[in-house]
């Protein structure tokens, strides 16, 4: 089991002599050394004239087994005395790890409970003082409710910006996939201070050289010549400079579109099989077509849809529909931490096994025929919140009807306000065995 998911188990014997394991959270079961596992409380059995039995041993909690104990609780839905024996945990000296597993499953407990601002605290925390990677955060159902919160967007906002408060790792991530789709920016950049630099020495000795021009004499070089110089050069400085941030500026919005593309990626949907599936899962097998606005408008560009689903289906499109407002209620469809177990055994996860899961022929072509023309959302909530931060960065207004077409290897194709003109649509996208869609993939 990896990353992505978050199954619990509870605790069972395994041999005779009463030792206990404890599985936890499938990311931290990595990570956690095995002297965290919890062990029952042994009875030793001392032969005695006397009818009075022994007292049982007793053993000192540790950080370790107040972090097993809670993941315990928390796998069956007491929520607040799991939240207890985190809190317990990080007040026993806990190692780094332990710290970090009790920070990230207290945050847990505080997204269950809706309380956004203590889970952004813990999580804050986790990734500034213990290493936790965010994309931990962006995958793992549990904090599902979390992510459609203003202090999920907060938290990521600084992740990407990086800093002394919550760590450089997530920036340092979104550069090299920035780096890889521009890959000439260091180039640029380079060239730019060069040759800043190299106008700015070229100033630096034509300036004397100008004054001599200006007080005149028989050695005195030519006026219009010098100034002219000076006046290339210093031009030259102010464009490199503005180049230079000018691709700085461009920089910081690829990184955001990138923050974008992975939280959009890692949002669920519904198949008409039932199967619960991330919108990663559906690379390379089809292209989702966002439908968002109010229920009227979205049924009626379902309808009209309708009339083209033969050759929509053959350019693989899949019809998302997000309606305002759906998402503004926590939909509750468990008792607990997590989603049913349906629903995490459907969701992908993250790490070798998922790698091998993406390029396995058996799991995509099962995928690709339960695919049909339509798909539900699963959590409207997070589904409303990413569309309104793509809205701000094309400069939408907030709530206005918009559609949105994803390409086969799962980045923005194009967007527009309204609905979709679907004659034009099935026009622009090729059918999928054409060349053009190999070349998208």
């Amino acid at each position: 089991m990896a990353a992505a998911t978050a199954t619990f188990s509870l605790l069972h014997p395994v041999s005779s002599n009463t030792e206990w394991r404890t599985q936890t959270k499938s990311w931290f079961l990595k990570n956690i050394p095995a002297s965290i596992a919890l062990r029952k409380a042994r009875f030793s059995v001392i032969t005695s004239s006397s009818s009075t039995p022994p007292p049982p041993e007793t053993s000192t909690p540790t950080a370790g087994s107040c972090v097993n104990m809670g993941l315990s609780l928390f796998s069956k839905g007491r929520v607040k005395e799991a939240l207890s024996q985190f809190e317990t945990a990080l007040t026993l000296n806990p190692n780094p790890m332990e710290a970090q597993a009790a920070l990230y499953n207290k945050a847990c407990c505080h997204a269950s409970r809706r309380e956004g601002k203590k889970a952004a605290d813990c999580l804050r925390m986790a990734l500034r003082e213990y290493g936790l990677k965010f994309g931990t955060i962006l995958n793992d159902p549990d904090l599902a409710s979390f992510r459609a919160l203003p202090e999920f967007k907060e938290l990521q906002e600084e992740a990407r910006l990086g800093g002394e408060d919550i760590g450089y790792s997530f920036r340092r991530d979104l550069k090299l996939i920035s780096e890889v789709q521009a890959p000439f920016r260091g180039v640029r950049r380079f060239f730019y201070i060069a040759l800043s630099a190299a106008a700015g020495i070229s100033t630096f000795f034509t300036v004397p050289r100008l004054f001599r021009a200006i007080k005149g004499g028989d050695d005195a070089p030519d006026l219009w010549e010098t100034a002219g110089n000076a006046a290339i050069n210093i031009a030259g400085i102010v464009v490199l400079v503005a180049l230079f941030f000018w691709d700085n500026k461009k920089e910081e919005e690829q990184l955001s579109q990138i923050s974008r593309d992975e939280t959009l990626s890692r949002l669920p949907l519904r198949l008409s099989t039932n199967r619960v599936v991330e919108l990663v899962q559906l690379r390379d097998t089809a292209r989702p077509v966002i439908l968002a606005g109010k229920k009227e408008t979205v049924s009626l560009a379902m309808q009209k849809a309708e009339r083209f689903r033969t050759e929509l289906v053959r350019r693989g499109v899949l019809l998302v529909p997000v309606i305002w407002g759906e998402g503004r209620e926590p939909q509750v469809e468990k008792k607990g931490f997590g989603v049913s177990e349906k629903v995490v055994a459907a969701l992908p996860s993250v790490g070798d096994d998922f790698e091998k899961r993406a390029q396995s022929i058996t799991a995509r072509s099962r995928l690709k025929a339960e695919i049909r023309f339509k798909a539900e959302v699963v959590s409207p909530a997070e589904w409303e919140r990413w569309i309104m931060d793509q809205q701000k960065a094309e400069g939408v207004t907030l709530g206005e009807g918009v559609y949105i077409i994803l390409r086969l290897d799962g980045r923005v194709r194009r967007s527009g306000k309204g609905m979709p003109d679907w004659p034009q649509i099935v026009k622009e996208l090729p059918p999928m065995e054409a060349f053009l869609s190999k070349l998208e993939r």
